[in-house]
């Protein structure tokens, strides 16, 4: 596959975890993919931290509003029944529990949860964003990352070396080889994309995974 089918995969596999009625937060970069990908069928009301909620796709070229923006500075549009209101409001969402799911990315994740997302400085978001109150405030945070970085290092390690953006909240994480959920005793298996392997996975993974007996297929 190359980088956006794999982007698309990811996107797609991370879609199915949505349940009808969920509020989402979809993060910058390939998070914002997953809106994609979402089940017709399914109502997800889609939340952006810059203040809106019901967020739907980007609008057609020559329609684009220059004050409807993701997070990202995307242009986008907002659904019928949608609403927009200030960052203080949209923080409050986010901190008081209502965001039922978010989707970042990833530099690191770790068996025990915990997370590293932090942009670099001197790139174009110098900082975390509002990674931070996500990670905490979402019921359930979701990450979405291609299983190494750019020099084939393994992403997801024993240990976060990166400053962290949380600890201990990460609930799942999809990648274009696996999906592998936190549990308490460590990173448990699910699926294994069917064009690899469960020792392949476990090469890229510097963490150790729990291997259940019915590993899943991440199609």
């Amino acid at each position: 596959m190359d980088k956006q089918q794999k982007r698309n995969m990811i996107a797609r596999r991370v879609a199915r975890e949505f349940k009808d009625g969920d509020v989402v937060n979809l993060g910058i970069g390939m998070p914002t993919l997953v809106a994609n990908f979402i089940d017709g069928d399914k109502k997800v009301i889609l939340q952006s931290e810059n203040g809106f909620l019901g967020v739907g796709p980007a609008p057609e070229p020559g329609q684009e509003d220059p004050d409807v923006v993701n997070a990202g500075g995307q242009p986008v549009s907002i659904l019928t029944g949608g609403a927009c209101f200030d960052s203080a409001t949209s923080f409050g969402i986010i901190r008081g529990g209502h965001v039922d799911a978010t989707v970042l990315g990833a530099l690191e994740v770790d068996e025990e949860g915990n997370l590293a997302n932090w942009m670099i400085p001197g790139k174009l978001v110098p900082g975390m964003g509002g990674a931070m109150d996500l990670v905490v405030g979402a019921q359930k945070v979701i990450i979405a990352t291609e299983h190494c970085n750019k020099k084939g290092e393994p992403k997801i390690l024993r240990k976060c070396k990166l400053p962290l953006t949380a600890t201990k909240e990460v609930d799942l994480i999809v990648t274009e080889l696996a999906v592998i959920e936190v549990t308490l005793s460590g990173l448990l298996l699910r699926e294994v994309a069917e064009d690899s392997s469960i020792a392949e996975v476990q090469e890229k993974t510097e963490a150790e995974l729990i291997i259940p007996d019915d590993v899943g297929v991440l199609k």
